[in-house]
């Protein structure tokens, strides 16, 4: 306890001796003391509904013992006792933080308990003082105040270092479950295997599914404070949710593995897609963070596949589609992401001629290409989407194949002009045109 609490509890109770609190006054507090026992317990449990609500079962025994504790103490206090440690304090407010019971309903029942000892200390003072018994009342009240300032300092203080503990171990349980989930195990490893099934993740029914996040703004996770708020905010999230999610920062992503029982047994019907369900309570975290998200996957065993199927989701995620599941990416799409920079540098003799022809035309070419495509190879469709007549369509397929010799009509031309359009527009460093500097 700091010396401030100490100095100022001896302070009062000299006052107390000082303005004669006697030993009979000790006595009338030790004949009810089951009476304050009982009103403290009633008056917490009728203000406090917290108590009453808690599923921990041994939230009411505990706090039906700790009344008596202040109690007790209070009556040594009195009778001469010097000021202690109040480790009995220290230790309930330790079992209140493991338990997860808040702790403003802790302090709120030391706020009752003061009222409750106010009262019979008064009482006890008047019952005994005689022609003192208004200065002993004062004193009381001050005793009073100074007993619940000192213990609601140190249950504040127990219960925020118990709270900090508790969350450095969930964090090194985290840290070391994401470790051995997303780099792979080795299922002989038995060590690893006790890890996993007391987190319960060997349970054949599940399906598990892993989701990276980060801002728009890469920049923005360098910042410890910004990127623990991305991750509480998700976690919350999750919090009222029936999936189970493991999260945490890793590698400046925020990393997430989902895990939710597949099916019930064998004869039922399997549950929606993991991560079909994620996709739409992902999109609400925010406008400036784009997420990956992986495929659903049967077994821990897959789940370092999954990681790198949501790597590669985030890596294509954009403000236009913040949110993108791995199963939505087209083939052609992933195919050109990951060839990267090593196809733009080998790309057609051609391309530089023909990306220069539909610049002079603000991208009609490409933009035909693609219609061209999208109508199944029919002019007529084509020109009716791009709202142009079938000979405009013919002269810029014409023109096409002036710059590049390929005929556009033709299915493996077409296709290879695709791909190349498409290399340019996907690359994340834009090809230099002609004549640029």
């Amino acid at each position: 306890m700091t010396d401030y609490h100490t100095n100022a509890l001896n302070e009062v109770l000299g006052h107390l001796r000082d303005n004669h609190f006697s030993a009979s006054a000790v006595r009338h507090l030790q004949d009810n003391a089951a009476a304050i026992n009982k009103e403290l317990n009633v008056t917490v449990l009728d203000e406090i509904p917290a108590f009453s609500t808690s599923g921990n079962p041994d939230v009411l025994p505990e706090l039906a013992r700790h009344g008596p504790e202040h109690t007790s103490e209070i009556l040594r206090l009195l009778s001469g006792g010097h000021v202690g440690d109040f480790d009995f304090v220290r230790e309930h407010a330790r079992r209140r933080a493991e338990q997860r019971f808040p702790l403003e309903s802790t302090l709120h029942a030391y706020r009752c308990g003061h009222r409750v000892f106010s009262h019979w200390l008064r009482e006890a003072a008047v019952a005994t003082s005689g022609a003192g018994a208004q200065q002993a009342v004062a004193a009381v009240a001050d005793f009073a105040i100074e007993y619940t300032d000192a213990i609601s300092t140190i249950a504040a203080g127990a219960y925020v270092s118990q709270t900090r503990l508790l969350a450095d171990v969930a964090g090194d349980q985290r840290a070391e479950l994401l470790s051995i989930l997303l780099e792979g195990f080795d299922e002989s490893d038995g060590r690893v295997a006790k890890i996993l099934r007391g987190a319960g993740y060997l349970d054949r029914r599940q399906a598990f599914c892993v989701a990276l996040a980060r801002p728009v703004d890469p920049a923005e996770m360098i910042n410890p404070a910004r990127a623990r708020r991305l991750v509480d905010s998700i976690d919350e999230i999750f919090q009222r949710s029936r999936i189970r999610c493991l999260i945490d920062l890793r590698y400046d992503k925020v990393t997430m593995v989902f895990s939710d029982i597949r099916r019930v047994s064998g004869w039922t019907t399997p549950h929606k897609s993991l991560a079909g369900r994620l996709t739409s309570e992902l999109s609400t975290v925010g406008n400036a963070v784009l997420t990956g998200v992986s495929n659903d996957v049967p077994s821990t065993s897959y789940i370092p596949n999954a990681y790198r199927e949501a790597l590669l989701a985030l890596e294509l995620a954009s403000v236009t589609q913040r949110v993108l599941q791995f199963s939505d990416i087209p083939a052609r799409r992933l195919m050109l992401h990951l060839a990267g920079e090593e196809f733009l540098r080998i790309l057609p003799a051609w391309a530089n001629d023909f990306f220069l022809a539909d610049d002079t035309i603000n991208g009609a070419l490409v933009a035909t290409l693609r219609a061209y495509a999208d109508a199944d190879m029919n002019v007529l469709k084509t020109a009716n989407g791009l709202s142009v007549h079938p000979n405009t369509v013919y002269s810029r397929l014409q023109k096409i194949a002036d710059a590049t010799g390929l005929d556009g009509r033709s299915f493996h031309h077409l296709t290879e002009l695709l791909i190349v359009a498409d290399c340019r527009r996907d690359s994340p460093t834009r090809r230099r045109e002609p004549g640029s500097s």
